[in-house]
């Protein structure tokens, strides 16, 4: 009998590595390797990376570091790196980080078994080559650390915007989408399982295109067809470029009440100045002109954003632009970063970081504290309204209680009475903090 080896998998970064870590479970399944969730008993670790910010890749270093000690007792322990860092890096990583055997680009995960191989016979392993073709389409990724409820589908993979801050046309390659029946076949069989909710994820989602025949299937089409296998399955999706959100698409997201009434739109910046340095290919003007065509096309639709302090050359002004969009804005949700150079990327090659540290974090706490207040506002505006959450977990805090979130993707918590992971219930919300909405069940 041939007994199945362990493989652990740990994943840093965005939404997208979680579905490649699925990915990367499915491939090894069937190379006769079972997923721990203990590293200790793993005869394989992999380490999924990000690259899109310093901060990511110094987890990633500190967690090798302290794998090191894992690696001296158990000699015959194969340690990969695999995603954006492996890809940017390549064999320097190897050079550096001497635990490390294995690095794999995100285009590579279909040849991790032969690496493998390599690797007992040896060798160090390397394979980053990037695919202008491969989008793992005919995988079923494996679910391996899922609630049951929530899933991830990825729809199309690369970028082609070249943000001037951004790696991620260099560590993922050109821009191609999936096969748009694998997608619709793959939501069904998840919705079959169980699962109540599916995001559809790329970095640019808008620029999804498939044509097969006489068919061509956009992003539009493609979220119609994904809410129309069943009226119990909720969809979302990640992420839109604001140079590509159609009024077609809003129009279809206010039609059907099981596509969620969330969408991230990442501005980066609020002054034009910025935008340019940044190569986001819009203005302020048009992308308020988004938010407005937003709130009215769909009313109850929740926005959230990215938002980036100090970058290169930011005057005291050009921050002040960024507070005075977020004001008028009134995001309920907002990721905050200083900027972060990237190696190899535009702004480092042709732009000087030249906001002083202190001054970026100074900025990043400014922007930190007025989103907390539009957070709270946000939610207070909720408190007496009725919700349909879908029941995702026991809360962190009371056993007494559920939490899950509703179609603006706002996190609620409420008291467990006869309902389950995957239930739907209808919650009043009665209070809430700026992070979440807390209420009671009504029928």
């Amino acid at each position: 009998m041939n007994i199945p080896k362990k493989l652990y998998i740990e994943t840093y970064g965005c939404q997208m590595n979680f579905s490649d870590s699925e990915i990367v479970g499915a491939i090894m399944k069937e190379n006769n390797f079972d997923i721990t969730f203990d590293k200790k008993e793993a005869d394989v670790i992999f380490i999924n990376t990000c690259s899109i910010r310093d901060n990511a890749e110094q987890r990633v270093r500190k967690r090798l570091l302290e794998l090191r000690s894992l690696k001296k007792t158990k000699k015959d322990l194969i340690i990969g790196v695999l995603g954006c860092m492996a890809e940017r890096l390549k064999e320097q990583l190897i050079e550096e980080e001497k635990i490390v055997d294995i690095i794999a680009g995100p285009d590579a995960y279909r040849n991790l078994p032969q690496l493998l191989s390599s690797v007992k016979s040896g060798n160090k392993a390397i394979n980053v080559l990037l695919s202008v073709e491969e989008t793992y389409a005919d995988i079923s990724p494996v679910k391996y650390d899922s609630n049951g409820v929530n899933a991830f589908i990825s729809i199309m993979r690369g970028c082609e915007n070249f943000c001037s801050y951004c790696v991620v046309p260099y560590t993922r390659g050109k821009e191609r989408s999936r096969n748009a029946e694998t997608i619709i076949n793959e939501a069904k069989e998840l919705f079959e399982k169980g699962f109540r909710e599916i995001t559809l994820l790329g970095q640019n989602v808008n620029s999804y295109i498939w044509k097969s025949g006489e068919e061509l299937v956009n992003f539009t089409n493609l979220i119609e067809k994904v809410a129309l296998i069943d009226p119990l399955l909720r969809v979302r999706f990640a992420t839109s470029h604001p140079k590509d959100i159609p009024d077609e698409l809003l129009f279809t997201i206010a039609k059907y009440d099981n596509i969620c009434k969330a969408i991230h739109l990442p501005v980066q910046s609020g002054s034009n100045h910025i935008l340019e340095l940044m190569n986001r290919k819009y203005t302020r003007e048009y992308y308020m002109s988004r938010i407005e065509a937003i709130k009215k096309i769909i009313p109850d639709c929740a926005i959230s954003t990215d938002l980036i302090a100090g970058f290169c050359s930011e005057s005291e002004e050009n921050h002040i632009d960024t507070l005075s969009l977020m004001e008028w804005a009134k995001f309920d949700f907002v990721f905050m970063f200083n900027y972060s150079e990237r190696p190899n990327t535009a702004a480092a090659k042709k732009l000087k970081d030249d906001v002083p540290e202190e001054i970026k974090l100074k900025r990043l706490q400014q922007i930190i504290v007025l989103q907390q207040k539009l957070s709270k506002e946000s939610n207070n505006s909720d408190i007496g309204k009725t919700f349909k959450v879908l029941v995702e977990s026991i809360s962190k805090k009371s056993t007494e209680h559920m939490s899950g979130r509703n179609s603006q993707n706002k996190m609620v918590i409420f008291p467990k009475i006869n309902n389950k992971p995957g239930d739907y219930v209808n919650v009043r919300i009665t209070k809430c903090t700026a992070a979440t909405l807390i209420g009671e069940i009504v029928e």
